[in-house]
């Protein structure tokens, strides 16, 4: 399980986060739905400690980030909310650094690229510099990357930005599969059909604060057949009722 207790964070006079409160339970696949700004990234970079919260604490498994934070990265597999990061390596030495941050024997590695990069369609593109691939590209190599070691949390921030279809479809079913195992997702998207078909229990921000945090069945069942899209946009969006024109 991971707590977020009472967590802020403060860029300036901008609060990012407000007194955010909420559990993740292991074992399923949990969303983070929001407007750009809500509040997404700065919860997630605050999970995989790229950003300390000006307050508040974080715990996985019971342990405090802040006290264990090298034995819980260990635990995680990251993958940002975009690729554009170590752009002068080559795909190989990228995945030959993840490797070697979470100790991974040389046939354990070799043994997982093998599947991955099948998998995703990328095989034999392992010399090639991340500076050349397309996004899509990119986003396959920080993905195996995040996969490699087959951490008991994935914590994926927009990850089929980019993706074909067919990488989408793929990691959707990877992403069912690790949770079947009793391991957690965490994933940050603005595609709702993909969090209401995904999606366990989810979390919705706006402006930095929870408007909701439970199961999307409960969610769906508090109106009569609406969608996901429908319910998230009415407690999210814009005010209802007020025309287009009148708020740009």
């Amino acid at each position: 399980m991971i707590e977020f207790r009472n967590v802020q964070k403060v860029y300036g006079e901008k609060m990012a986060l407000k007194d955010l409160t909420l559990e993740i339970p292991g074992g399923g696949i949990f969303g983070f739905l929001g407007h750009n700004g809500a509040g997404k990234s700065t919860t997630i970079k605050s999970l995989v400690s790229i950003i300390e919260p000006t307050a508040g604490e974080i715990y996985v498994d019971g342990q405090s980030l802040g006290e264990n934070r090298l034995a819980i990265k260990k635990k995680i597999g990251y993958v940002p909310d975009t690729p554009d990061m170590f752009l002068q390596l080559t795909a190989n030495e990228y995945w030959s650094l993840v490797a070697s941050a979470y100790q991974l024997t040389e046939e354990e590695m070799n043994r997982e690229l093998t599947r991955l990069t099948n998998l995703f369609d990328i095989q034999g593109q392992g010399g090639n510099v991340l500076e050349g691939f397309s996004h899509g590209m990119r986003q396959k190599v920080i993905l195996i990357g995040a996969l490699l070691s087959d951490p008991d949390i994935w914590v994926l921030d927009e990850p089929m930005q980019g993706l074909d279809p067919q990488a989408s479809f793929d990691l959707k079913e990877l992403m069912k599969e690790h949770a079947a195992k009793g391991k957690t997702v965490i994933f940050s998207t603005h595609i709702l059909d993909t969090a209401q078909q995904l999606c366990d229990q989810l979390a919705i921000l706006k402006k930095g604060e929870l408007i909701y945090n439970g199961s999307v069945q409960d969610l769906l069942a508090t109106s009569d057949g609406e969608s996901l899209e429908t319910i998230y946009l009415r407690m999210a969006g814009r005010n209802a009722g007020v025309a287009v024109d009148e708020v740009v």
